[in-house]
């Protein structure tokens, strides 16, 4: 299990807002950074600020080293065969575009089906969009059982010999649900499709394995998992990426420019262009220091503890309705809707207790459509994270209700 002392890692928690112990329940949306990792930020940028691969001097090379370094902590973090593929980017949403610029605008046409489903986030639904409205390709939805998930049947039924690209999340971010992505993957390979992976909300809670659930590509953001913002990565099988043009061209990128043509530089850099994210991606390896001390089995453990937990004295909340799975079908976030009380007033309101949930569509407007309702709230819970915080989220939200109805 995960010491409850873990908060005092995280500098930030430790504070009050609104004259109340801040409870931070907005983890699905960005965690926040422990100690560790803002010390090796520090480290780099008052140590050995550098660009990287082109220096010879002392400090290029430990920034170099640092980098490369990074890279390596990924690979080994979801178990890639090599480090070659793995591609840093600014996050998840960069990842998934730059698979639909180069591989899906290259390998659909017409005729051809790209399936997703509708609990996806925007960044995993509009690229494709895209893609298909550039190729003539058809974007298909696996449709969603009552409760939220997906069954293998809907995904037969969907996944057919004309489809070439299927794309899910791991994890849902408005649900919680944890789609069976190794038993997908098969499916879609059956029928000579690759399968593309959003790990966004699973990479920082649970155990992920690019080799055993085959995905041929696969996409993280480092905020969601106690690393800086603006750092992300994607994995792709080398001897697909091998065949992919690079969509961003410039320095760093290159092996060899002349007036008329130029050429790359092998795998990963040929994706790269430009300065890399060099103290972001510092930063990244230093956060999965972090989770693998931690150890990822532990946070899944204490995640899933907690979400039953929050789960059971939630739904005792009259007029309270919770969307998605069981607690035993779910990761660690909760979105629900209380009667009579708009989220965004829900949100509001819990904030002036200190407790910060996030209020929206998610960037799931599809999945919103589909559960019938404009906006939810939603709380989404980490390794920081404590019974006590649940019980200040309770017992705010009965506050809230009591309020509403005194006004109203």
């Amino acid at each position: 299990m995960i010491n409850p002392d873990i908060k005092k890692q995280f500098p930030i928690l430790n504070q009050e807002v609104n004259g109340h112990p801040l409870v931070y329940l907005d983890s699905a949306a960005t965690s926040q950074k422990p100690l560790s990792v803002l010390e090796k930020l520090n480290e780099y940028y008052h140590g050995y600020n550098s660009n990287v691969h082109r220096g010879v001097h002392t400090l290029g090379n430990l920034a170099t080293d640092a980098y490369e370094g990074a890279r390596e902590k990924v690979r080994k973090f979801i178990n890639a065969k090599s480090s070659q593929e793995i591609i840093f980017t600014r996050g998840t949403t960069t990842a998934l575009n730059l698979v639909a610029s180069s591989y899906g605008r290259e390998h659909a046409k017409a005729g051809d089906e790209i399936v997703i489903t509708y609990m996806e986030h925007h960044s995993n639904v509009i690229p494709w969009q895209q893609v298909c409205k550039s190729t003539g390709a058809t974007l298909k939805y696996i449709p969603l059982e009552e409760n939220g998930t997906i069954s293998l049947d809907r995904v037969r039924e969907t996944i057919t010999p004309n489809t070439k690209i299927v794309s899910m999340m791991h994890v849902s971010n408005v649900l919680g649900v944890i789609n069976p992505i190794k038993e997908v993957a098969k499916i879609a390979h059956e029928n000579g499709a690759i399968m593309v992976v959003d790990a966004a909300q699973s990479a920082p809670h649970i155990k992920v394995d690019v080799q055993d659930l085959d995905a041929d590509f696969l996409a993280f953001s480092g905020h969601k998992m106690c690393g800086p913002t603006g750092v992300g990565a994607l994995y792709g099988k080398k001897a697909l990426l091998e065949k992919m043009e690079p969509i961003e061209f410039g320095g760093e990128m290159i092996d060899f420019v002349g007036l008329q043509e130029s050429t790359w530089k092998e795998l990963p850099w040929k994706f790269e262009g430009g300065t890399p994210i060099i103290a972001g991606a510092i930063g990244l390896g230093a956060a999965i220091d972090f989770l693998i001390e931690l150890g990822m089995d532990n946070i899944a453990d204490h995640e899933h503890k907690i979400t039953k937990y929050a789960y059971e004295k939630m739904s005792a909340i009259p007029g309270l309705l919770i969307y998605g799975p069981s607690p035993e079908e779910r990761a660690g976030v909760i979105t629900f809707n209380l009667d009579g009380v708009h989220p965004h007033d829900l949100a509001t309101a819990l904030d002036s207790f200190g407790v910060a949930v996030r209020a929206g569509h998610h960037c799931a407007q599809p999945l919103m459509k589909w559960l019938d309702v404009s906006a939810t709230a939603r709380a989404s819970f980490y390794l920081y994270n404590t019974e006590e915080d649940v019980d200040a989220l309770c017992d705010a939200l009965v506050k809230t209700k009591e309020y509403f109805s005194d006004v109203f």
